[in-house]
């Protein structure tokens, strides 16, 4: 069987946010090769704004494995982190990012603050941007076409 397609499920989390009228940004979280939190962003629905994917990703993640450190877990995300999502990562020892699109505006790991990069970060992850990125800026920009 083939292995499973990490950044495919995070679009799905994605598209799924967007049919629910949420920016579509999508999550996984995953451990020795296994999807153990899966999510798209919540931050409407929930009217919270730390609502985001890579957040829900990180509770879901914590709560399943029984602890706050997620050392050995990877995380894969449709969009660049901004710096909440980024410090979050960080503090849970986040083991690799895998990200899609590029956020000139929010993200806060290759642009803005470049929140790993700074001396007070303690953990940083192995970062590897532009993962599935032309389907996760097409599915942003779509989004928000439709709404001007």
């Amino acid at each position: 069987m083939p292995a499973p397609n990490f950044m495919e499920i995070a679009l799905d989390e994605a598209r799924a946010a967007a049919a629910r009228g949420e920016v579509p940004v999508g999550c996984v979280g995953v451990r020795d090769g296994e999807v153990i939190a899966r999510t798209g962003n919540r931050t409407l629905a929930d009217k919270d704004p730390t609502a985001h994917a890579e957040m829900l990703a990180i509770r879901a993640a914590a709560s399943a494995l029984g602890s706050e450190r997620l050392t050995g877990c990877d995380v894969y995300v449709t969009l660049e982190p901004c710096a909440m999502c980024a410090a979050a990562m960080s503090f849970a020892r986040i083991r690799r990012l895998y990200f899609g699109a590029a956020d000139p505006k929010g993200g806060a790991v290759e642009n803005g603050g470049r929140f790993f990069a700074q001396a007070t970060c303690h953990h940083r992850p192995e970062v590897y941007s532009g993962i599935s990125e032309s389907e996760s800026a097409t599915l942003l920009r779509e989004f928000f076409a439709a709404r001007r």
